[in-house]
């Protein structure tokens, strides 16, 4: 018998060896679309040269049904075409010779959604690689007028608006990753061009298929300036300031406010004056400002900026240089702005010797851009991301043996069960050494960022050189590999802010940028006594009741200064012109509302409560109930019906929503489509592929925490909550019981509904998706999603925009779509319950009809889609306001595929009652759920014990407040 065991045993393993040895063969060939790199690589020996043809964009051989004849109002493309966003137009071109070209499209930006214009390029009916997917056209902006000074003297940043023009830009990599514009192989003969939309409309006026030649470096300029008989210009200095910036690409390059240095022109030691550009806004490669000078006579002039980039410590931001629209030189492709904590004069010229580069200028008006670019750091920055994304494969494939805690006594032998293992970690630790050393000899010095990458090569080393090591140093490895990521970032970050450039002859002395001591010391004493006496909660105008012969509402807001100064700038462009109503809105910790409130000093209005607080005050009287207001239904059909309900009691409605979130399922495609799974449709396909994932230690993620604790842009922080929704996972729980139709009370939340057979059998799946499926109840969600050992998960759909922003080396590997169901009498139920904050009118408001003329205002359509560009304009993608208002969505950046994914899970939406004592029933759910998985107690009588001392306590509450309980 115990022979005929060992036989077996020995079996199970020869098997199981052989099963893992036979199905990681060749598991490093890149698994990913091409890159440009390696397209360049592959037909770098068919360059072109001195080539350029013209395609008028009406010649096109294909046009989708919405593409059409535009007509252009300036008169320069006659035969324009007019392209939505899910139109597909398609060229045929014909060129002599096989080779690389360029492309360069002529556009010109419609009204749209005001985020940048997306396209994907495709050859010959092909990708012909990543980066051709994912092609960007930047819209235009400026200032909408002049700068405003409110009435406590601060300046008021004008809107920016969009400066719609016609363009012709090269097309290049969206994410600056390349320092020359993208190319294309086209054929000896006719060849396709396609431009497939992704997001917003764009008329095309033309495209140009051409070959370009490197700029002249400055010695021939120089040269042929002297052919010419060029000479200097003598005792000119043009002083540009930063903050009068005409065009800009991106909305969030407004002026800013620094008073850190008294030699900032202007200055102010405490109010707000507009007297610099740039800042950490400005970090992104590929966005760019712009200014218009005018010089008196024509000659040679040198070119310097008083610029400050202290965020960058032991390393430099680069800019591209263009004088009215072009290089003047090769030494303007990549200006370095070295690290300086404070405004240093940079002269734009040859660095060892002082010399100024000098540029011809014709007498009359110029135009001078800045244009972020990587410079020297772009080839740094895309190696590492490559590297990035084989260490991650590397260490999914480690883990698909080991686990991500494996046993450190343990020998796996995972260089005989992982082929290639040993040679994937030397040459990585090869290619990240030598990125260090080319990052050394950039930036002259071997500081912080050296260090990383040097710390990780050398981990690499030993974990090559010593296999039986890994799985002791597995841990170290993924937070090198994370802390990779974070490098990347970094350094793809190019910051820079800007006083003032100066055009001058060069005979002329430059500005001194460095204030002597008096004047700091002075600049510190005013500032330290100004703090004594200025109010920083108030933003922008203050009003007493003399001044519009009306008392002045008084808002609070709970967030942060940048929302409080998006939503004051609003109230004075629209609200208060239009209504005659002025406003004071004060900047505070929401917090302190009620007791406030208590004391007779709250606000008329609220914004950014939590979704609890409404029906908090309503049941204390300390409310206003919305539907009393006639127009109240009009308002009301602003929002999904399932945005209400968490603000509604007793046929009253007590708050509004302003924004409104829920889960989303994320996955992996590279990952899913390595394994042979399919993205799961109900719970039980999540149920069978969880032994898939689990036999490479991977997991499926379903969080164990709230969807209230998620940001997701709201105005709000707020804070501590009862919400249901912000205990545990019972965002989950409730999922699970609103797809089997039923709901969370009996009627108007006399008493729960967990005795319910469906409650039952929800609370028991919940369970038992950790408990038997072992599901992780702890997770960080973004390191994993990107280290591919949860390759699939659900997440709040605010999670799209972290990706976006943190997870560069992931573009084009994952999506998201509608979170699993269940399915009932064949239609599969994918409700899932939504949160979100809400804003409100205190009982003991002043005047209660201007208040709801400010929540109508605030919650329509025209100035939540304002609030939300804005608010995404300052803190970019990640910061994408989740407006409870279904229009305004519509009208906030999304894809056309991505929108509809959003709307159709938002149509299988259930809101949350709060009902009197509804803090014990997420309090009691996550007891139960926990008594069930620590202590392994039986999933149905521990729901039915603690539903009971629920309803008990809702039964106390209804007896304070003087409603019907439930029978005894």
């Amino acid at each position: 018998m115990r022979r005929r065991m060992l036989l077996w045993l020995v079996i199970v393993v020869a098997v199981f060896g052989f099963e893992i040895q036979g199905s990681t063969q060749d598991i490093f060939v890149a698994k990913r679309a091409l890159d440009f790199h390696h397209y360049l690589n592959r037909y770098a020996h068919l360059e072109t040269s001195d080539y350029r043809m013209v395609i008028p964009a009406g010649t096109c051989s294909y046009a989708s049904a919405g593409v059409s004849h535009w007509e252009d109002p300036t008169g320069t493309y006659n035969n324009a075409l007019y392209t939505g966003e899910d139109d597909t137009v398609e060229w045929r071109v014909y060129v002599e010779e096989d080779g690389l070209y360029n492309i360069a499209v002529t556009y010109y930006p419609v009204p749209g959604r005001r985020s940048s214009i997306q396209r994907e390029i495709y050859i010959n009916g092909e990708l012909p690689y990543e980066e051709a997917g994912f092609i960007e056209f930047h819209r235009v902006w400026g200032d909408g007028g002049l700068v405003q000074v409110d009435n406590q003297g601060n300046e008021i940043r004008p809107s920016q608006v969009e400066i719609p023009e016609w363009r012709t830009v090269l097309v290049a990599d969206s994410m600056g990753t390349y320092s020359i514009p993208l190319s294309f192989y086209l054929k000896r003969g006719w060849n396709t061009i396609a431009l497939v939309s992704r997001r917003e409309p764009v008329v095309i006026g033309q495209l140009e298929i051409l070959s370009l030649t490197e700029h002249p470096s400055y010695a021939e300029v120089e040269a042929d300036y002297k052919a010419l008989g060029f000479s200097p210009t003598s005792d000119i200095l043009i002083k540009i300031q930063g903050e009068d910036a005409v065009r800009r690409s991106s909305p969030s390059l407004f002026p800013l406010n620094d008073r850190s240095d008294p030699l900032v022109e202007p200055y102010h030691h405490t109010l707000i004056r507009l007297n610099t550009i740039g800042g950490e806004r400005w970090s992104r490669p590929g966005d760019w400002i712009e200014w218009e000078f005018e010089v008196p006579e024509s000659g040679l002039y040198q070119i310097a900026i008083k610029a400050k980039q202290h965020v960058k410590r032991g390393s430099y931001s680069s800019r591209r240089l263009l004088i009215d629209g072009r290089v003047p030189f090769k030494e303007g492709e990549a200006v370095q702005f070295p690290y300086s904590s404070r405004y240093e004069m940079v002269l734009f010229g040859d660095e060892e010797t002082g010399t100024p580069y000098l540029v011809y200028l014709e007498k009359g008006k110029h135009t001078l851009r800045l244009e972020n670019v990587l410079g020297e750091l772009a080839e740094i920055v895309r190696a590492t991301q490559e590297s990035l994304y084989e260490l991650n494969t590397i260490y999914r494939r480690i883990v698909m043996i080991t686990s991500a805690n494996p046993d450190p006594m343990r020998d796996y032998r995972l260089e005989e069960r992982i082929p290639g293992l040993i040679s994937a970690l030397e040459r990585q630790s090869r290619i990240i050494g030598e990125i260090a050393e080319d990052l050394k000899a950039i930036i002259g010095e071997s500081g912080a960022q050296v260090a990383v990458l040097e710390q990780l090569s050398r981990s690499l080393w030993l974990m090559a050189d010593r296999p039986f090591t890994i799985p002791r140093r597995l841990a170290a490895f993924r937070d090198n590999a994370g802390a990779l990521g974070t490098w990347i970032l970094e350094t793809r970050e190019q910051p820079l802010q800007i006083d003032y450039i100066v055009i001058a002859s060069p005979n002329v002395e430059l500005p001194k940028t460095k204030p002597h001591v008096g004047q700091v010391m002075l600049h510190e004493l005013r500032a330290f006594l100004s703090s004594f006496v200025y109010d920083y909660t108030l933003v922008g105008n203050v009003y007493s009741a003399e001044d519009f012969q009306v008392e002045p509402l008084r808002v609070w807001i709970g967030s942060g200064r940048d929302q409080a100064q998006i939503l004051k700038l609003m109230i004075e462009d629209t609200f208060t012109p239009e209504t005659g109503i002025p406003v004071n809105l004060e900047l505070i910790n929401i917090g302190i509302l009620l007791p406030a409130t208590l004391a007779g000093r709250g606000p008329d209005v609220a914004l950014g409560v939590q979704d609890t607080q409404p029906m908090d005050f309503a049941l204390r009287g300390a409310a206003v109930d919305l539907t009393q207001f006639p127009d109240f239904p009009e308002v009301a059909e602003r929002f999904h019906p399932s945005a209400l309900v968490p603000y509604s009691f007793g046929g009253s409605v007590y708050g509004l929503p302003e924004t409104q979130t829920f889960s989303m399922l994320f996955y992996r495609k590279d990952i899913l489509e390595e394994l042979g799974l399919e993205v799961p449709q109900t719970w039980d396909d999540v149920i069978k592929i969880i032994p898939d994932l689990n036999k490479d230690h991977m997991d499926f993620g379903l969080p164990y925490s709230g969807i209230a604790q998620a940001s997701s842009g709201a105005i709000g922080e707020g804070s501590a909550t009862v919400s249901v929704l912000a205990h545990g996972g019972v965002s989950t729980f409730l999922t699970l019981l609103f797809q089997r139709g039923e709901d969370l009370y009996l009627g108007d939340g006399i008493a729960t509904n967990l005795e319910s057979e469906a409650a039952v059998q929800a609370f028991t799946q919940w369970t038992e998706l950790y408990e038997l499926y072992d599901l992780p109840l702890w997770y960080d969600a973004a390191n994993r999603f990107r280290m591919g050992e949860m390759p699939i998960l659900v997440q709040d759909f605010g999670f799209y925009n972290f990706l976006q922003v943190f997870a560069p080396e992931l573009r084009g590997e994952w999506d998201f779509t509608l979170i699993p169901g269940t399915e009932r009498d064949g239609i599969i139920d994918r409700s899932v319950p939504v949160s979100g904050p809400a804003c409100m009118i205190l009982s003991a408001a002043r005047n209660k009809e201007h208040a709801w003329e400010f929540v109508k205002w605030w919650t329509s359509t025209e100035t939540q889609v304002r609030f939300g560009q804005e608010l995404e304009s300052i803190l970019g993608p990640a910061a994408r306001y989740a407006s409870a208002n279904l229009e305004a969505v519509s009208q906030l950046p999304w894809t056309v595929e991505e929108y509809q994914l959003l709307e159709e899970q938002r149509s299988w939406a259930k809101g949350v009652p709060n009902v009197p004592g509804a803090y014990m029933v997420g309090r009691h759910l996550d007891n139960a759920f926990r008594r069930v998985i620590y202590y392994n107690e039986p999933a149905r009588d521990t729901l039915l014990d603690y539903n009971r001392v629920i309803n008990e306590e809702i039964t106390v509450k209804r007896e304070e407040f003087d409603l019907e309980v439930l029978a005894p």
